[in-house]
């Protein structure tokens, strides 16, 4: 087993050295349909590379999951190089994507974790797993200290178990996604005035987002709404299972009405799939329920009954991010691959300006330019929050509805994936109320 996994992770080693070479602008043209331009990157900046690796799960049980998170991270990067790069000492430089596979796991996370540091990298990204994303706290801190002249920063996309920002905060990692109290106070705030809502069955991922999502609802829920009863706290072995049936119709019978949920990735298909099957009319509270094949698993009967938050939507009715987004599905060459998360471009726009702020790609320097920083273009304002490096956002929950002309009128006008399904907003939570208390105590680096 031990060979096995040696031959994996040399291959995935492997591959992710041929894809360091390959520019930005090439790489967001995977995601074009034939015969779309990719930015002119290397006629506008001819710089030196700013490298930026994605240690991601590319392969495995979520690799569906890490291949959106490229289309989306491409799409950024090249947005930036089509209008020059960023300018560092005078010179305009080109952001690059390093793709490196750590098949979902933390042991190979922390492998392409070394491989980003033997190339001098700058800029770690990852997100879908807390579990990898503490572990990559742990390893860039002590890298750091280890090698004070090659520090890297690491930028946090969508690992949302509040822990990160709070006792493990590290002056090395930022978050630019709204952590899991944030997500759930709205979510909670909505289900509080959805009178229909009486029995409440949680189900999450046992891992400690899934964890923490779990003792949140449970929490927010009893302050919101006391009369609610929580019939059923489950959960399940983390992309193992692909038969959801049993967990549903165990749903069923303890009598629920609603399902609180944090599930990401396939956990969350097979789940809203083996829910239609066993005909569980329950309204769904999710994070994630409006992408990645769940709005066409769910069919008609998430009508009305679906919600997911967001820091963003398609048709949340923001014309300078609906410009964004529409540039995005034009690029694109299955359309059913348009889930789109606004914090990517976000993300990289602040990323982008912080190292021309520091007029350098040095750790500390562009941390330092991060911290306290606010977005005020497009998409929307946003502000890293200097105390504990989270991003403070807006925050969209959103019902889901028949989309499209054909739906009628006053429907949302994109659906999702193809489904004939979008998502209108219910709630909209702007990025002051949206901030939530942190027990982070930061110690910063003297030099």
């Amino acid at each position: 087993m031990r060979r096995a996994l040696r031959r994996r992770l040399s291959a995935a080693m492997g591959a992710s050295a041929l894809l360091a070479a390959v520019p930005a602008g090439a790489a967001a043209a995977q995601t074009r349909a034939p015969g779309a331009q990719a930015g002119a990157a290397g006629a506008q900046a001819s710089g030196e590379p700013i490298r930026l690796a994605v240690i991601e799960g590319f392969s495995g049980a979520f690799a569906n999951a890490g291949d959106s998170v490229w289309r989306n991270l491409a799409f950024a990067v090249d947005r930036v190089n089509a209008r020059g790069g960023v300018r560092v000492g005078g010179q305009p430089r080109p952001l690059q994507l390093v793709r490196l596979d750590s098949l979902g796991q933390v042991e190979e996370a922390i492998a392409m974790l070394r491989k980003a540091t033997d190339q001098h990298i700058p800029f770690v990204l990852q997100g879908n797993s807390s579990a990898v994303a503490a572990a990559l706290i742990d390893a860039v801190s002590a890298h750091n200290e280890r090698e004070p002249a090659k520090r890297l920063l690491f930028l946090n996309y969508s690992a949302v178990d509040p822990s990160l920002t709070d006792e493990r905060c590290s002056f090395w990692h930022f978050r630019f996604d709204a952590h899991a109290g944030m997500r759930m106070s709205a979510l909670a705030d909505a289900l509080a005035q959805n009178r229909r809502v009486r029995r409440v069955y949680l189900l999450n991922q046992d891992y400690s987002f899934g964890k923490q999502v779990a003792t949140l609802a449970r929490q927010m829920i009893a302050a919101r709404r006391p009369d609610i009863e929580i019939v059923g706290d489950e959960l399940h072995p983390l992309g193992r299972i692909k038969d959801f049936v049993p967990y549903a119709a165990k749903i069923k019978a303890a009598g629920a009405d609603t399902v609180v949920t944090g599930n990401w990735g396939n956990d969350l298909t097979f789940l809203v799939r083996a829910a239609r099957e066993v005909g569980l009319a329950a309204d769904f509270y999710t994070f994630y329920g409006n992408g990645l094949g769940a709005p066409a698993a769910i069919g008609e009967a998430g009508v009305g009954r679906v919600r997911a938050v967001a820091e963003w939507h398609p048709n949340a009715g923001v014309p300078a991010a609906e410009r964004i987004y529409l540039e995005f599905r034009q690029r694109l060459r299955d359309p059913r691959d348009d889930y789109f998360n606004m914090r990517h471009v976000v993300m990289i726009d602040m990323l982008a300006a912080a190292i021309e702020a520091a007029g350098s790609t040095e750790a500390a320097l562009v941390a330092r330019q991060l911290e306290g920083r606010t977005h005020r273009g497009p998409p929307y304002a946003a502000t890293m929050r200097a105390a504990d490096h989270q991003l403070l956002t807006p925050l969209y929950v959103s019902v889901m509805e028949r989309a499209g002309p054909q739906a009628g009128e006053g429907a949302p006008k994109y659906d999702l994936e193809g489904s004939g399904f979008g998502f209108r907003t219910e709630r909209f939570v702007d990025l002051q109320s949206s901030a939530r208390p942190h027990s982070c105590t930061m110690r910063r680096p003297a030099g």
